[in-house]
């Protein structure tokens, strides 16, 4: 007997032999669950949302006072040559 006939017959026994009882609320319970996870995912992608928003107002009031853009001060004078 081939792999394929052996699922076969599997198959064909598990058709055969009597289906388990589905509860009587199932759907309602699935539509729940759904929701639920809809409900969770909106909340996790507006909180990523929010956090990107703070993060580039954060980012941007950082550079307005910190100014990484312009050269620092020297910390010392050259040296006078020549003079």
């Amino acid at each position: 007997m081939s792999r394929y006939e052996q699922r076969e017959d599997e198959v064909r026994r598990m058709l055969e032999s009597p289906r388990p009882q589905v509860p009587g609320d199932l759907a309602a319970r699935a539509v729940e669950r759904g929701t639920r996870l809809l409900n969770r995912d909106r909340a996790v992608r507006r909180a990523g949302w929010v956090l990107l928003v703070v993060a580039v107002i954060a980012f941007a009031v950082w550079a307005s006072v910190v100014r990484p853009w312009e050269v620092p001060p020297a910390g010392t004078t050259p040296p006078l040559e020549g003079f």
